[in-house]
């Protein structure tokens, strides 16, 4: 058993909550049991150095914990320097998000998602992919509304989930407890249309199989199934 009594295919709860930010082009809070994630989307009419002249945008993100996102209060970021963890989670958001954007179709404009944790209880980074998506689909649509862009720029939803091996099971959206127990953990990042765009694999105790790879993929592509079809009617 669980200790959420979960079913070992089963997803926390789970909300979307677009327009959450009053400034922000585009925003959603994202819930998943405990973990809350606030997501917006921020447009510039600008773009890195390196990108001008490109002819074509830039996605990017920004990740960080508030100070009592946990049990414990942590330093902030900006007072203590980035840690590696929160560089290597931004970039994976950014990453997720750009794979489903046309990103010429942007023009040189820049949009940046800022994912900021208020609740932690594991599977920070894969709420924030999906409900980045969300604040992304609603910065878009500002854009849209008022004739920014020439054509759609999202070319599909993206969103993603952790499983693991808990207590020799393969288990889908490991809340804290889990992640700290599991004998392996892992976070798929996928397409609406099933694409695999980022597997992120740890064994923590021994090695995993082939077999208990792919049980962990057939639940994450469940999982984000049922996600994909929360963002759609998130953003309907």
């Amino acid at each position: 058993m669980r200790p959420s009594k979960r079913a070992a295919d089963e997803l926390r709860a789970i909300t979307l909550e677009r327009g959450v930010s009053r400034s922000a082009e585009g925003s959603c809070l994202i819930r998943c049991g405990e973990t809350q994630v606030l997501c917006t989307a921020s447009l510039e009419e600008r773009l890195p150095p390196w990108l001008r002249g490109a002819g074509r945008g830039w996605v990017t993100a920004e990740y960080g914990m508030l100070p009592r996102a946990t049990s414990e209060r942590t330093r902030r970021e900006a007072k203590s320097g980035q840690t590696g963890r929160t560089q290597e989670i931004q970039r994976l958001i950014g990453r997720s998000l750009r794979a489903v954007v046309d990103l010429p179709a942007l023009g040189e404009r820049q949009i940046t998602i800022d994912c900021d944790v208020l609740s932690a209880d594991g599977g920070t980074r894969t709420a924030a992919i999906t409900g980045g998506w969300v604040a992304l689909r609603d910065c878009v649509n500002w854009m849209m509304a008022r004739d920014m862009l020439a054509r759609d720029p999202i070319r599909d939803h993206v969103a993603a989930i952790s499983c693991g091996i808990y207590e020799g099971v393969p288990v889908l959206d490991l809340d804290y407890p889990e992640d700290q127990a599991a004998s392996t953990d892992a976070n798929f990042v996928m397409t609406g249309s099933g694409g695999i765009v980022e597997i992120q694999g740890t064994a923590e105790e021994a090695p995993f199989s082939q077999d208990e790879f792919i049980a962990l993929l057939d639940l994450a592509r469940g999982g984000i199934g049922r996600l994909v079809e929360l963002q759609s009617l998130a953003v309907a």
